[in-house]
């Protein structure tokens, strides 16, 4: 019998995600309530994160199988760099920072065994199929999220955070994340058993690291 791959992660994870929404840093987004060196923090943790999460198309473009492949993550990675990146950069201004500046901070430790899981389940996987459970949790989790954050608390977008918010939770995002689930489908349909089930384990592995980068968030950093 003929399983999809991303349908069957999307039902597993989708609650996962929901507990995301509920962690206190999520709350306090959508209260309006978070403290702002929470959010300075988690802004920081989120750049270094970014840098490390641009690798993972890095092992897909060398595992691409045609020039099609390719221009898919460079798309993925301009969309990334110039998309989230714009309001993440306004943020840091905001804070008295910039990318240069916080590139020699350390990650945290939720962190970082989030993007080495990562790296690693790109990195030691067969191809395109890897690559995309490793990064879709982040991408998909955050445009869930953040859709249900506004359904639900609709007076986040006049907070400090609105544009934050709006940035994953508008059209635009909505539509990338369209197009990256229609190549996932097709780059993962008849995988053999054996990698179906990895890619599985990772794509629920990484929402499970989603959920402690946002536990970690409600902690600001002190090095910043």
């Amino acid at each position: 019998m003929k399983r999809d791959l991303l349908k069957v992660c999307l039902e597993e994870n989708t609650p996962l995600w929901d507990q995301c929404l509920d962690t206190p840093f999520l709350q306090g987004i959508a209260q309006g309530t978070l403290p702002e060196d929470c959010f300075k923090g988690y802004i920081v943790d989120d750049s270094l994160y970014l840098r490390e999460y641009s690798k993972v198309f890095a092992w897909g473009m060398l595992h691409a199988r045609d020039m099609a492949e390719i221009r898919a993550y460079y798309s993925l990675l301009s969309f990334v760099n110039e998309g989230e990146g714009a309001t993440r950069r306004q943020y840091l201004k905001k804070y008295g920072l910039t990318d240069e500046s916080i590139q020699h901070l350390p990650l945290r430790p939720e962190n970082r065994v989030y993007v080495d899981r990562m790296i690693e389940g790109a990195r030691d996987g067969e191809g395109a199929a890897e690559c995309l459970m490793a990064s879709l949790p982040c991408m998909l989790s955050y445009a869930y999220i953040f859709r249900k954050m506004v359904e639900q608390s609709p007076g986040v977008l006049d907070t400090v955070y609105g544009p934050f918010v709006r940035d994953y939770a508008g059209e635009k995002y909505e539509e990338s994340c369209r197009q990256w689930m229609e190549f996932a489908e097709k780059i993962c349909e008849n995988l053999p058993e054996e990698r179906w089930e990895v890619c599985r384990k990772l794509f629920w592995d990484c929402s499970v690291h989603e959920q402690k980068f946002w536990e970690m968030s409600q902690n600001p950093r002190e090095d910043v």
